[in-house]
C-alpha cells in the first residue's frame, strides 16, 4: 500500500518507491546509532572546551603564563570561526597522517566537531558570564569566597541560565553538520543516503528522504529544547 501510494506520487516510479522505502530504515537506524551519539559525544567534549576558554577570557589578567594562554586561546577561536568545519575534519582525518598522526573516522570526527564547538560555545558562555551583574562577584569575595568559589556558586548558576538557549541551538546545529562527517567515511545517516543513492543512481528522492529524516530528528530536538527552556524559565520565576 505504501508502494502504490509513493508511486502515484509526481516524478516518482515504483522504482524510487521501492529505493525510498528500503532506505527509510537504514538511515534512521544511523541517525539513531551513528550520529545522535556522535552530536552529544561531541558537544560534551567541545563544551568542557568551551568552559575552559571563557574562564581563561574572562578571569582577571594575570602573569606570563595566563597571558600566554589568553593569546593562544583567542588565535584558537578566530582559527576555528574563520575557516570551515568541513576542512577541519578533513585535516584530521585526511592532513595529519601526512605528519605520521593517524586518527579513525569517528574519532576524527568527534575531534574536529568538538574543537568546532569548544570555539563557538566558549564566546556564548562568555557572553553568559558578563551578563551576570558585577555586584554578583563583589559579593560573592565581601563573604571571603575565593574567585572560582563565586564563580561556581554564584555566577556559573545564572549564567548557565542565560546560555541554555543559544547552547541549545548550538548542539541542533552540531546534530545536522554530523552529516559532514560523510566526508571522512563515518558511515553516519548521510553517509547511508548517499550509498543509497549512489547504488540505484538515483539522487532525488533518497537526498529528499534524507532531509525530511533530519527534519524529524530536528523536531524532536526542537521539542526538548523548547521543555528544557520552560522548565527553566519556571525555576527563575520562583
Amino acid at each position: 500500500m505504501l508502494n502504490d501510494f509513493l508511486a502515484s506520487l509526481p516524478f516518482m516510479t515504483e522504482a524510487r518507491a521501492d529505493l525510498v522505502i528500503g532506505a527509510f530504515w537504514p538511515m534512521v537506524k544511523a541517525g539513531f546509532l551513528v550520529s545522535v551519539p556522535l552530536a552529544v559525544a561531541s558537544f560534551l567534549i567541545g563544551m568542557v572546551i568551551a568552559v575552559a576558554v571563557a574562564l581563561l577570557r574572562v578571569m582577571p589578567r594575570g602573569g606570563l603564563l595566563h597571558q600566554t594562554a589568553l593569546a593562544l586561546a583567542k588565535v584558537y577561536i578566530s582559527a576555528i570561526r574563520g575557516t570551515p568545519i568541513l576542512v577541519q575534519i578533513s585535516i584530521v582525518f585526511y592532513g595529519l597522517p601526512a605528519i605520521g598522526v593517524y586518527i579513525d573516522p569517528i574519532p576524527a570526527a568527534i575531534i574536529g566537531f568538538s574543537l568546532n564547538v569548544g570555539a563557538y560555545a566558549s564566546e556564548t558562555i562568555r557572553a553568559a558570564i558578563l551578563s551576570v551583574p558585577k555586584g554578583q562577584w563583589e559579593a560573592g569575595f565581601s563573604i571571603g569566597m575565593t574567585y572560582m568559589q563565586t564563580f561556581r556558586r554564584i555566577i556559573a548558576p545564572q549564567a548557565f541560565r542565560v546560555s541554555v538557549p543559544p547552547l541549545s541551538n548550538e548542539f541542533i546545529g552540531l546534530f545536522k553538520n554530523t552529516s559532514l562527517a560523510a566526508v571522512v567515511t563515518v558511515t553516519e545517516l548521510f553517509r547511508v543516503a548517499m550509498e543509497s543513492a549512489n547504488r540505484a543512481y538515483d539522487f532525488l528522492p533518497v537526498y529528499i528522504e534524507a532531509a525530511v529524516v533530519y527534519w524529524c530528528f530536528c523536531w524532536v530536538l526542537f521539542f526538548i529544547q523548547a521543555k528544557i527552556e520552560k522548565r527553566f524559565d519556571r525555576y527563575v520565576a520562583k
